[in-house]
């Protein structure tokens, strides 16, 4: 049977145009990311306007997170059976829209409300590019084509702190924005207005995209209930340790980034704005250099016939940013403090693009965007805690300006340290998953 899905299988678009669309997408989460990241950029106005503490503030984080995984489950099933370049679209208008909701509103319930529904919208990326990307290139080609889509996030992210910083700048010294009905918008509402308007013309730009044939998928196995329960049941260790390595990961690295503009504010007296704009430059220039190294390594691996080369590529991400995180904790000022921002800012991408890449290549095409969805679920738990756990020790525990170093101090330590041991654990079961899968 396995041959005969195999002979019929219908031929993939030309490389040219796949990699075109890859380009696309890294556009659509290039804008996706400078809206996601922007709130970042504004605590401390925000705190003293709406006056909230450091834990109110990672919130808005957190429950984008939250409604972004939950959300991402429907999504994924719309995106196994439906056009995804729609869906897709209509995610972006509703993200782009209440990205300006965030910069109308006037008290903290109405921009937490506004997160909810800007996780909602961005919930639609991810899991259709996984089942898009499946479609558009061969299996081997799947783990390097969604680490280079990865660079649209993470120079996304250094983009949301330039633009932010540079509007922050702008508008902290320009006249009130007065708006009918709404009335004047202090600097930080504007920031949002500002950020997120354009992000509305893209949806329509998004539907030059054409959507390519479904991959063939094997029939399901009698008696095995749920296709998707069936797959997890066999691959249920790959599955666990892999979440639960590149989970820790990403708590680490949300609270990382998230605290890096407030960490240069309070240590080093940096101002908010250029603060920044030069972490947004510096973000730009090596975050996306993380993914395409650990790609490259996976790849190295892969042709040296590592069937574990995916996990262990991410492993060596994971080890390499414990250290350059930890360095940066101890910058004598502002100047050493941006040096060191490069290697941590690499590092701390590093594992996501092959995090993702990992699991199509195991899973059946009819799943890939469920099982990207559940991966978001599960990973959306570090998007969510780490922002507010790390503002939570900033408040409570490790109070003062110097407080948000040692909230690093001990995130790094602690879910770096199990990240990578998770990881170490998953490469025989994720070797095993791999050969289990048709080669074809």
């Amino acid at each position: 049977m396995t041959d005969h899905v195999a002979d019929h299988e219908p031929p993939y678009p030309s490389r040219r145009y796949a990699w075109f669309v890859v380009g696309v997408l890294i556009v659509t989460s290039l804008v996706a990311f400078i809206d996601r990241q922007v709130v970042a950029i504004v605590v401390e106005p925000m705190k003293a306007d709406l006056d909230i503490g450091d834990t109110q503030i990672g919130w808005l984080y957190g429950v984008f997170a939250l409604f972004y995984a939950v959300a991402a489950v429907p999504i994924a099933s719309l995106a196994d059976r439906k056009s995804r370049k729609h869906i897709i679209a209509i995610g972006i208008f509703l993200w782009s829209l209440l990205t300006v909701a965030c910069g109308l509103a006037k008290s903290y319930w109405q921009v937490f409300a506004a997160r909810i529904g800007v996780g909602i919208g961005e919930a639609t990326l991810s899991p259709s590019t996984t089942s898009l990307i499946g479609d558009y290139f061969p299996k081997k080609d799947i783990p390097l084509a969604l680490s280079v889509f990865q660079i649209g996030p993470i120079a996304g992210s250094g983009i949301a702190f330039i633009i932010g910083g540079a509007v922050l700048s702008i508008v902290e010294n320009a006249d009130p924005l007065v708006l009918p009905i709404v009335g004047a918008l202090a600097p930080w509402q504007q920031t949002f207005v500002y950020v997120g308007a354009p992000g509305v013309l893209l949806a329509a730009l998004f539907l030059i995209i054409r959507e390519p044939v479904r991959r063939p998928s094997p029939p399901p196995e009698p008696g095995g209930g749920s296709e998707l329960l069936a797959f997890y049941r066999r691959h249920t260790r790959t599955i666990v340790l892999h979440h639960l390595g590149f989970v820790s990961l990403v708590l680490m690295g949300y609270a990382f980034v998230f605290w890096s503009v407030t960490f240069l504010v309070r240590i080093h007296g940096v101002p908010a704005a250029e603060a920044s704009q030069t972490f947004g430059w510096i973000f730009l220039i090596f975050g996306p250099l993380g993914p395409i190294l650990v790609a490259a390594i996976a790849r190295y691996l892969t042709d040296r016939g590592r069937m574990d080369a995916n996990i262990t590529a991410g492993m060596i991400g994971g080890i390499m940013t414990v250290p350059a995180v930890l360095a940066l904790q101890f910058a004598p000022d502002a100047t050493w403090a941006f040096i060191l921002f490069a290697p941590a800012l690499l590092a701390v991408n590093s594992p996501f693009g092959i995090a993702s890449g990992a699991l199509p290549v195991i899973t059946p095409p009819n799943l890939r965007a469920r099982v990207a969805a559940v991966y978001m679920l599960t990973g959306a738990t570090g998007m969510m805690f780490g922002p507010p756990l790390a503002g939570a020790f900033n408040e409570y525990l490790f109070t003062g300006p110097e407080g948000v170093r040692y909230s690093m101090i001990v995130m790094t330590s602690l879910f770096g340290v199990i990240g990578v041991a998770f990881l170490w654990a998953a490469r025989k079961p994720y070797a095993e998953s791999l050969a289990a899968q048709d080669p074809s």
